[in-house]
């Protein structure tokens, strides 16, 4: 052993660097670690596997001896979900790492109750569940995404009812992992690619039940924070009632199974059909009614004395027109009589003004040759032509001036 640096000129040996990894992984001692066995096997009494990361791409191996493989109490298998405590080894002659296990058990069904159930109180109190986060389905979606195993007998009942139910349907299929470790991650990846199609109007989750650890995928957190923020309607249906995943509560629509889902999401073209000609039968139904009471309403109408014999109305009118004619006549004679009587009293002034009445009386009137009427003798010397106007005619004279006094 040295402790001096390596250098092109003073190269470590592999064994010397070998041996420095060992004393250096040996220092990390022992640790609880938690993942999936993917491999098993028995040689020789020591146990050699597999132990894998539930959520990311990291496998390590381990050996177990047989004095500890005879202590652990519990049988195990290839997909098991374990707790061990580890110690790293390092093996300088090969060099290889694997992990010394020292104690072995399996993760609990209370333990992942436990789990899960905090994280359905954090994400209740994040808001994830309330219903008024939930969105109406649209009523006859144009296309419809499947999130579901490739060749599951839910794909199969999710598309044979639905295509039963409405021949014109049209779906988006994405397959995904519906159990194991890779299902979180590739559901995630499925409901983010539907969400982004614009033309998907809502996305099912399908998947047809299993166990409790089967279903874990989708009590997943990035499962149900991707199902929260997608802005299309999410439909789960994975069809397990007792254990009811985290999925079914942020899902804007339960389904108890995936044909459920199917009929829940696409309606029944029969159905809607008799609907419409029940809808157009109460409209005729009722349309008929109303034509009818107002057809009565018309006859009670009719039948009052004011419509039954409508001539009263002409006879009360011809009444009063004659009335008024009457009134009008008698007005108008009183009003010329009046009148007339009034033209006789000018006519009797304008008589007595006149003066006609004057030379009615033997006067006469003396008018110049001008016209003017002659007053006195200066208005008329001698030799000047005169006209005399008297009450029954006319005489032409001539002036012989003033006579002597």
């Amino acid at each position: 052993m040295t402790d001096a640096p390596a250098t092109r000129d003073a190269p470590w040996p592999v064994a010397l660097l070998s041996t420095k990894i060992k004393q250096y992984i040996d220092r990390l001692g022992t640790v609880w670690v938690e993942g999936e066995l993917t491999q098993w096997g028995v040689s020789g009494g020591n146990v050699y596997g597999k132990l894998k990361d539930l959520d990311g791409d990291a496998t390590v191996s381990f050996q177990i001896w047989s004095s500890v493989k005879a202590r652990l109490g519990e049988e195990f298998k290839q997909g098991d979900r374990v707790v061990a405590l580890v110690k790293p080894n390092w093996w300088v002659k090969g060099g290889s790492l694997s992990m010394q296990v020292f104690e072995m058990k399996h993760v609990g069904l209370g333990d992942l109750l436990e789990r899960l159930e905090r994280l359905r109180a954090q994400l209740r109190a994040e808001g994830l569940f309330d219903l008024d986060r939930k969105r109406r389905l649209p009523f006859l979606p144009g296309v419809v995404g499947l999130v579901t195993g490739k060749d599951s007998d839910a794909e199969q009942d999710v598309l044979r009812n639905a295509r039963l139910r409405w021949p014109a349907v049209e779906f988006r299929v994405v397959h995904a992992a519906v159990q194991g470790d890779r299902t979180a991650g590739e559901v995630v990846a499925a409901i983010r690619r539907l969400d982004a199609d614009p033309e998907v109007e809502v996305i099912i989750i399908a998947r047809g039940g299993g166990d409790f650890q089967n279903l874990l995928g989708f009590s997943d957190e990035r499962v149900v924070r991707a199902a929260a923020e997608a802005s299309t309607p999410i439909v789960s249906a994975i069809g397990h009632e007792a254990d009811r995943p985290l999925l079914d509560e942020v899902a804007d629509l339960r389904a108890s199974t995936p044909t459920d889902a199917a009929k829940r999401v696409v309606p029944d073209v029969g159905e809607e059909l008799l609907r419409v000609e029940q809808a157009r039968a109460r409209i005729a139904l009722r349309l008929r009614t109303l034509v009818a009471h107002e057809i009565d309403r018309i006859g009670h109408l009719r039948t009052r004395p004011a419509l039954a014999d409508t001539s009263w109305i002409i006879d009360r009118r011809a009444e009063e027109l004659t009335r008024w004619v009457a009134r009008g006549a008698e007005l108008v004679e009183r009003s010329i009589e009046r009148q007339t009587h009034r033209v006789g009293e000018l006519r009797g002034h304008l008589r007595a003004l006149s003066p006609q009445a004057t030379l009615d009386r033997g006067y006469a009137i003396v008018q110049g040759a001008e016209g003017h009427v002659v007053t006195g003798p200066a208005a008329a010397p001698a030799g000047d032509s005169l006209t005399i106007t008297l009450a029954e005619g006319v005489l032409s004279a001539r002036s012989e001036g003033e006579p002597p006094a």
